[in-house]
């Protein structure tokens, strides 16, 4: 790699409100899934985020690659490489030279699954920076600030590596040589073989940690990996300054135990640790955690009191802590029809009203490469809205998915704004809609679920026959196609809630107030004022 180093204002430029970075993720081993696979999962929560997706070809051994910081929002990568646009924010700090032809890969606001079957996902962490450990930390990154976001990371990781462990050592060698920039970060990272999670706190300082093969690990935007055996590097890797910046910048005695976590990003409040509580008791009700203990107790990984699929990851990720002491559709903020997107909730749920995307993965390592680099995408909050497969193999993926911006109008020809367009439509009447919208799309994600293994396994087949090219020619066919039907369902479904809702009625009825509603109302009325 070439460096040349620009003169830049480096945090003005990359540091985004964190607030608006607050994704959660799962990573699960291949024995704690029902089909064999390992999964991760990313819910990239933003009310800022690009929601274009982008198929980025191979490019040759050679091909000059700019390193680029916050090279995202407002980019246009549809003709990547040979146009270059990343975007009115972004900055280009060096160069980098692949030694070898580069994976293609599916690109979006996170770059997240390449055609080896290699998959990532994020969660931005974050640290109080008034506390003592918080000033101490903010004056030791500021002094030793590098030039990746995890933006480039992934791209490069997912361009350049085939396996998990590979992509781990990959990126950790990248942030010792050069610099991390930005606010920590936790990737999670599958292959079909192995599950990681790796950690990049800050300058040259990162750590990873595989994921058993019978556990499921959750972050909320916190980093994790808290216990750390540094004997067992089969399991367990480090960047080489991992212990030596600690003790060089006052972060750690060299005495007490070393946890990375607590040390490089130590955060335990609610808005992270109560989805982490939600998704793990979930995963398994016998853990019997304390949503108001310390979660620091809280174990890194998980046994699923059942195997995990596909289903089991979405539905989690549509979660609102229905039934619990949070229910964000039992409050006042979610109002008389229990509508748990409300902006103004009380409590963080995992079901996001600004999530831009979800993604799982969903990679078996017995499969060739063509049939194995699976993930399933969908615009939008989890709960309102589908799960199409894509795979990273595809010579193309429809056009709606690179059409449309936040801040142009409305555009039904858009992947996402049919997606978010029925989600906001739901907020009017959540009991009813969400009735509706699952009653459309639960039998129609079944009979996708079965269709999707049977369409692997004959693109294996014929892969195994010597038939490349007719397999990746049917697998582009049958996800395009799965994808164009569910993107006019929603389009149809958009309507059909609108006419349904008009006014806040339903068919033009008024609907009735849950009772919880008006337990509320009544216990709070000599707090209402009547109308003028």
């Amino acid at each position: 790699m070439k460096k040349k180093f620009v003169l830049v204002m480096l945090m003005a430029c990359c540091l985004v409100m964190q607030g608006l970075f607050a994704c959660t993720t799962f990573a699960v081993g291949k024995d704690a899934t029902t089909d064999g696979s390992t999964m991760i999962s990313h819910t990239c929560d933003s009310n800022s985020d690009d929601f274009r997706l982008w198929m980025i070809p191979s490019m040759p051994t050679g091909t000059e690659r700019d390193v680029v910081l916050n090279g995202r929002a407002g980019s246009d990568y549809s003709q990547f490489p040979e146009v270059k646009d990343y975007g009115p924010n972004a900055l280009v700090l060096d160069e980098y030279v692949p030694k070898k032809d580069t994976n293609q890969y599916l690109h979006s606001m996170y770059s997240f699954m390449n055609d080896k079957g290699l998959a990532m996902g994020e969660s931005t962490a974050w640290y109080s920076g008034s506390t003592d450990q918080g000033k101490k930390l903010n004056l030791a990154f500021a002094k030793s600030e590098g030039i990746y976001d995890c933006y480039m990371l992934q791209d490069l990781a997912l361009e350049n590596c085939s396996s998990a462990r590979e992509a781990v050592l990959f990126m950790g060698k990248l942030l010792e040589d050069y610099g991390w920039n930005g606010s920590a970060e936790v990737i999670n990272i599958c292959d079909g073989n192995e599950t990681w999670i790796l950690e990049a706190y800050g300058g040259n300082v990162w750590a990873a940690v595989r994921v058993p093969d019978n556990a499921v690990f959750v972050a909320a935007n916190r980093c994790r990996i808290r216990e750390f055996d540094f004997n067992d590097s089969e399991n367990y890797i480090c960047s080489k300054y991992l212990k030596s910046f600690a003790l060089e910048n006052d972060l750690w005695d060299g005495v007490s135990e070393f946890s990375p976590a607590d040390i490089y990003c130590p955060y335990n409040g609610s808005y992270c640790t109560l989805r982490e509580w939600r998704a793990m008791s979930l995963l398994n009700p016998s853990l019997n955690l304390d949503p108001n203990g310390d979660a620091n107790e809280y174990p890194m990984f998980v046994v699923p009191a059942e195997k995990v699929s596909v289903d089991t990851i979405h539905k989690i990720s549509s979660d609102y802590y229905e039934g619990t002491a949070y229910d964000c559709s039992r409050t006042v903020e979610s109002g008389p029809f229990g509508n748990p997107l409300c902006n103004r909730n009380v409590y963080r749920t995992i079901n996001m009203f600004r999530c831009t995307y979800i993604q799982i993965a969903n990679v078996k390592a017995w499969l060739p490469e063509e049939a194995r680099c699976l993930v399933w995408f969908g615009y939008g909050a989890p709960d309102s809205t589908y799960l199409t497969p894509l795979f990273a193999s595809q010579k193309s993926i429809p056009d709606f998915y690179g059409v449309g911006e936040r801040l142009l109008p409305y555009d039904e020809n858009s992947g996402w704004w049919p997606c978010v367009g029925v989600q906001q439509t739901a907020t009017i009447n959540y009991d009813k809609a969400i009735e509706v919208i699952h009653n459309l799309r639960d039998p129609k994600m079944a009979e996708i679920y079965k269709t999707t293994a049977a369409a692997q396994n004959l693109a294996a087949s014929m892969i195994n026959g010597g038939m490349e090219k007719e397999a990746v020619d049917f697998l582009t066919s049958y996800a395009n196609l799965t994808a164009t039907d569910w993107h006019n369902t929603w389009n149809i479904l958009k309507k059909d809630l609108d006419s349904t809702l008009m006014l806040g009625n339903v068919d033009m009825k008024v609907p009735k107030a849950g009772d919880w509603w008006t337990e509320i109302v009544n216990e709070n009325s000599e707090n209402l004022k009547p109308m003028n």
